[in-house]
């Protein structure tokens, strides 16, 4: 991503934020502040709590195996060539931790075969980036992303549901 990329997208979030704050009359909290510099037009977006849905323009997209092969299959079925924003997919969620890490991932590996082999197929193909199975936990590699890289603004989520993932 070039500087003069980062600087246009950092000018538009002030004024999407500028928007927003005059929209609600109100100063705003960190939390909108954040989801409000991504929307997709602070001018028509509708704010009812608890009705309205965002329409949102992340920067970065990071997918996890398990919820990536949907979201694979619905980005082909759209018929784009490329990701509109830098994406990755981070094989790390199929992986089942009992008996060590080389076990568990090749147990992974072998399971998962045909899952894996379509996400590193269809990154190469739309121009995602891949984490194989083994090269780290999406969390992990999340944190890393957000403060090495302070021109990067995420809009993401942690995957909660299962329990696995939960951080005390």
């Amino acid at each position: 991503m070039s500087t003069k990329t980062i600087e246009t997208q950092y000018q538009q979030m002030s004024v999407r934020v500028d928007a927003m704050r005059k929209k609600t009359g109100r100063p705003l909290t960190l939390t909108e502040k954040i989801l409000f510099s991504h929307l997709d037009n602070p001018e028509t977006q509708v704010l009812e709590r608890g009705k309205a849905q965002l329409a949102l323009r992340p920067d970065r997209v990071a997918m996890q195996d398990a919820t990536a092969q949907m979201a694979m299959l619905q980005f082909i079925q759209a018929n784009k060539k490329r990701a509109a924003v830098p994406s990755t997919i981070h094989c790390d969620h199929l992986i089942r931790a009992q008996s060590g890490a080389k076990e568990d991932i090749d147990r992974a590996i072998a399971e998962n075969k045909e899952v894996y082999d379509f996400l590193a197929s269809a990154s190469e193909k739309y121009g995602i980036g891949f984490w194989k199975p083994g090269a780290g936990i999406i969390h992990q590699v999340d944190y890393w992303h957000r403060f090495s890289h302070t021109q990067w603004r995420w809009v993401g989520y942690a995957c909660n549901w299962c329990g696995r993932c939960r951080r005390g």
